[in-house]
This record gives structure tokens, sequence and C-alpha cells, in this order.
């Protein structure tokens, strides 16, 4: 995955802009990670933000678009193309920095552009 479409929805994920996906269940390579508390659809900076409720003691993550592989609509989840454990361990979601930092989607850029075993 380059950095080039880490924003972005891959065509054959099954996004449809204007769906309103808060709430849906995402699901990991390997399990469940929690429920989308809200998402972008700007163009060149769509995401996730995942609220893992007690699984990894209520964290929120930032989950590019071009991390999902496939929404399912009529069962409300959202598959992506990364392990529970990747997901874990990468950054936290801060809205406060999000609005106020030009650049604070770099670091989220750079976690998930690198190549994970």
């Amino acid at each position: 995955m380059s950095a080039i479409d880490i924003w972005g929805y891959q065509p054959e994920a099954g996004h449809r802009p204007g769906i309103d996906l808060v709430g849906y269940k995402v699901e990991a390579t390997d399990g469940s990670i929690g429920k989308i508390d809200r998402h972008s659809e700007d163009v060149g900076a769509s995401y996730l933000v995942v609220d893992t409720g007690v699984w990894i003691f209520g964290k929120h993550v930032l989950l590019p678009a071009g991390t999902v592989r496939l929404i399912d609509v009529s069962e409300e989840k959202v598959y992506v193309d990364r392990t529970k454990e990747q997901i874990k361990d990468a950054p936290e979601f801060d809205a406060a920095k999000y609005g106020g930092e030009p650049t604070y989607l770099e670091q989220f850029a750079k976690y998930y552009n690198q190549p994970h075993m």
C-alpha cells in the first residue's frame, strides 16, 4: 500500500459516498476490534475512528480508508486488512490534535505505510 492510496477507499472495498458508517462494527483480519465512532470521506484524507471499548481500554484508533478491504452494509461491518495487534500498536487518535495540527495525519500515514509482519 503506498502513501498515495492510504487515505482513499480501495475500489473493491465497496465504499459508497454518503453512507453513515458510525456504529458499524470493525473486523480486523483476526477478530473484532470495536465500532466506528466517526469517519471522514474527505478526498485525500478519508479515515475511520474506531472506539475499541474494553478491548484496549477505550482507546480510539484512526484507520486510514486505504486499510478498509470490505464494507458490508447489510451486516453493518467494516473489514480492515490489519491484525488486532497492528491496530493496538497504532498511534492513538486525539481529536484535539486532529483539528489543530495540519500535519497530524502524517504519523498515521507513516505507521500504516510501514511493512507489517
